[in-house]
């Protein structure tokens, strides 16, 4: 169970759609400024078309964006960070 001070939120990825987040969390841009949703439950763009980012705008469903709901299996960290900068 995560501390009291610390967000706690689910975070659903919809085939062939966002990611959709529910309950309390922090959303930061680059810098580290807070981003206000103005709600509890948003959806994140994965397909990199909104006009809204980081907000979906449903943009996926004409841009024939697919991604699955899951990834097929866990990658290790060391899979998707080598730790050299080439």
């Amino acid at each position: 169970m995560p501390p009291a001070d610390e967000p706690t939120a689910t975070i659903t990825p919809y085939r062939d759609g966002p990611l959709l987040v529910r309950g309390d969390f922090r959303l930061v841009d680059t810098d580290g400024n807070e981003i206000d949703p103005g709600r509890k439950t948003v959806a994140l763009c994965r397909c990199g078309k909104s006009g809204i980012k980081p907000f979906c705008d449903g943009t996926h469903k004409r841009s024939g964006f697919s991604a699955g709901s899951a990834p097929s299996r866990p990658r290790p960290a060391a899979e998707l960070h080598s730790g050299t900068d080439d």
